[in-house]
């Protein structure tokens, strides 16, 4: 498979770059990030209504656009690049994309429209206490139509106004659910995080009445597919935030003198920059090829999605450390904005598994055929 971006995703980069530039400079997303719901609700609107990202990547018949997940991983790139503040990769990459995967043609065309004008928050509730992502990890249980159990490190919970929830049906199989978030028996609650610019919350469900998605599929192999596409778009994200990173260091680089000279010229300094545009550069490979992938349903996504995790999560700390380390003395202050990608980098090296994990899971997946 060949990969290059078409004229028309080069120029959907330059519109949400420019769009980003004006609506996510580093003192709104430090203003957003202390606020309780942890976005801008008019520029939420703006999003969906004037540029249309919510609806990217779901069917016209679904009130979408039908554009593919290799255009919705530019938008989470270009978010990623600016630490935007908003509902976007909680809503439209984890919640839409789970009930695409899930629901009945009747629950897409019913659920969807919503979540793709932007005036329904969806999502997707997979962890529970334990912090494991997959299967195994899975003890909510739904008898009777009826979901209890408690979900953790669910992005955006706080705000969602639909819950997708992954549960163990009376025969011990995973299935999906929705659940409205203003149904009895609901609690939910913020956690405290290491990254502030990205909200997580505990869920509890009580008998909390839910509705199935989907008749027959398998779970198992739903929340695997689920999880390798959120695994895709995040990697995505961490590439533009690692660039971010990259730029900033040799930026920084240029202007700062230290003995008559700027930093820039002095030979551990280049390579520390030509480190990390070698790591970025590779990660970005990496992210968007597993994101072609992922739209031309290629039988390889599973296995490209861990390396693409495992390389962009790399890159994106290693590019977080030496920029703080570039920057010197104020690289380590509260008022140096590389503080704000260093704590995204850190967050989203563990989010939906480690590196470690995903390149273990690479070597099963090629193994078993890559299932």
């Amino acid at each position: 498979m060949q990969f290059a971006f078409t004229d028309e995703q080069e120029q959907l980069r330059s519109t949400v770059r420019r769009f980003l530039a004006d609506k996510s400079p580093p003192m709104e997303v430090r203003r957003l990030m202390e606020t309780e719901t942890g976005y801008d609700p008019e520029v939420w609107k703006q999003i969906a209504n004037d540029l249309g990202l919510t609806a990217v990547h779901i069917p016209e018949t679904c009130g979408g656009q039908g554009f593919s997940f290799a255009d919705l991983a530019i938008i989470v790139e270009e978010m990623g690049r600016s630490l935007l503040c908003a509902p976007y990769f909680s809503s439209t990459v984890l919640g839409a994309t789970a009930i695409l995967e899930t629901g009945s043609t009747v629950q897409k065309e019913e659920l969807l429209p919503a979540i793709a004008a932007g005036e329904r928050l969806a999502a997707l509730a997979v962890a529970e206490p334990s912090g494991r992502w997959d299967a195994g990890g899975i003890a909510a249980t739904v008898r009777d139509g009826k979901l209890t159990g408690t979900k953790s490190f669910v992005i955006d919970g706080h705000i969602a106004d639909l819950f997708v929830v992954v549960a163990r049906d009376s025969k011990d199989k995973l299935s999906f659910h929705v659940a409205s978030a203003d149904s009895p028996g609901i609690v939910r609650r913020s956690l405290e995080a290491l990254d502030p610019t990205r909200k997580l919350a505990q869920v509890d469900f009580e008998a909390v009445p839910v509705t199935r998605l989907g008749a027959d599929i398998d779970g198992e192999q739903a929340l695997a597919r689920i999880l390798d596409l959120a695994v895709v778009a995040l990697a995505n994200e961490m590439v533009g935030g690692a660039q971010w990173l990259l730029e900033s260091a040799v930026e920084y680089a240029r202007l700062r003198t230290q003995f008559g000279r700027a930093i820039g010229s002095f030979q551990a300094i280049k390579h520390k920059c030509a480190d990390m545009l070698l790591e970025v550069e590779l990660a970005k490979s990496a992210a968007y090829y597993a994101a072609q992938a992922a739209s031309e349903d290629d039988p390889e996504l599973p296995v490209l999605a861990c390396i693409a995790k495992s390389a962009a999560a790399d890159a994106y700390m290693h590019a977080a450390r030496e920029c703080v380390q570039i920057h010197g003395g104020i690289g380590f202050t509260w008022d140096n904005d590389t503080h704000l990608w260093f704590k995204r980098a850190k967050s989203s090296e563990v989010l939906f598994g480690t590196p470690s994990l995903h390149r273990e899971r690479m070597m099963s997946r090629i193994e078993n055929g890559h299932a």
